[in-house]
């Protein structure tokens, strides 16, 4: 069997249970410290420890360039992509940034940027091809790159449990991806085009207008409904991968914090295509794009904060991971009602 469709590692739900049980212990109303609560709780499923923590963090960055940029579908020139995967190897990007405070690991995927970028620390050169194909016209990705894209990412998860991550994070660069990841969910989900193609770099009503009524033609031209094939045909090297990581992530027991609407339509094509990896998978944020909560709600995943955020590159997921260390912390450190002897909640007197 194809690796991709090994099942997950089993979620914990008793274990989940059980730490639920241990929050109603601790010295504050039931429910009163809100999703972070909850986050805390299935990081002590993932963990199977009422002690939960979170210092050790894997960021990847997965770039690749796109083939349907010819179309005009962006704001910014097709060579942002390399110059930024050399801006994240420097340390000057965002993700460097928020990886740098949080003391994560951070490594670049070039899956195939059309610039060629010389040996540089930091940077893995996994090319694939020289971007994509302009999906408006051929296939984005013959089946050969695909596959080898998704077994990139699956490196990374490998990786990432080598170094005994207990969180993975994954981002993307790739000039025209917005366009690339609304195709695929508008696809997969059966959603307007209109709902799901945003600004993305910054476009005017006329610009996404325009955008819009390039997706369209792709979806004319590429009719499958089989995850794998909307992937192929209409996806990026770097969606790829980081849907190859979600999974390799969930087979081996690591969780995944998914960043914004590139990186969650990623996970819309893992999960359609390996369905056993949905709990393992966690929303950080909802970016402004459009179509990112269509695709929330498609998982059936709630994110944590809502920042008005579309940088992408992982940052919006980088952002709240302070907030998901003092979940674990409370949980961790907080006394019983027991131990602090403090009163519990009085329990109503039957009549």
């Amino acid at each position: 069997m194809t690796w991709y469709l090994n099942e997950a590692k089993k979620y914990d739900t008793l274990f989940e249970n059980k730490a639920k049980d241990y929050q109603l212990s601790l010295t504050k109303p039931p429910g009163s410290l809100g999703d972070v609560e909850q986050f805390a709780t299935r990081m002590s499923a993932y963990q199977k420890s009422l002690s939960p923590e979170l210092s050790n963090i894997d960021i990847v960055i997965m770039a690749a360039d796109h083939g349907v940029t010819e179309e005009n579908i962006s704001s910014f020139p097709q060579s942002v992509t390399a110059e930024m995967v050399k801006n994240f190897a420097n340390g000057g990007a965002a993700i460097a940034v928020l990886a740098r405070s949080l003391n994560a690991r951070l490594t670049v995927f070039n899956l195939g940027t059309v610039t060629e970028i010389p040996e540089t620390d930091g940077v893995i050169d996994v090319r694939v091809g020289n971007g994509t194909k302009n999906f408006c016209h051929e296939d984005a990705m013959t089946y050969e790159q695909c596959d080898q894209a998704m077994l990139h990412g699956k490196q990374a998860a490998d990786w990432a449990s080598f170094n005994d991550c207990q969180l993975f994070i994954g981002g993307e660069m790739g000039i025209g991806n917005t366009t690339a990841a609304a195709a695929i969910a508008s696809r997969l989900l059966d959603v307007s085009v209109e709902e799901m193609a945003g600004p993305g770099t910054g476009l005017d009503p006329t610009g996404i207008q325009h955008k819009i009524n390039v997706i369209k033609k792709a979806l004319a031209h590429h009719t499958s409904l089989n995850p794998l094939e909307v992937l192929r045909t209409l996806g990026g090297f770097e969606i790829a991968a980081l849907a190859g990581a979600y999974i390799g992530c969930a087979q081996r027991g690591i969780p995944v914090m998914l960043d914004g609407f590139i990186s969650t339509a990623a996970a819309l094509v893992a999960v359609k295509i390996n369905p056993s990896i949905n709990p393992w998978l966690m929303a950080s944020h909802c970016s402004l794009e459009p179509g990112h909560l269509h695709i929330l709600n498609a998982l059936s995943l709630e994110p944590l904060v809502d920042l008005k955020m579309r940088l992408g590159e992982a940052s919006g997921a980088a952002m709240v991971v302070p907030l998901l260390q003092l979940g674990c912390k409370l949980q961790s450190e907080m006394a019983s009602f027991r131990d602090a002897h403090v009163s519990e909640k009085l329990e109503p007197e039957m009549s």
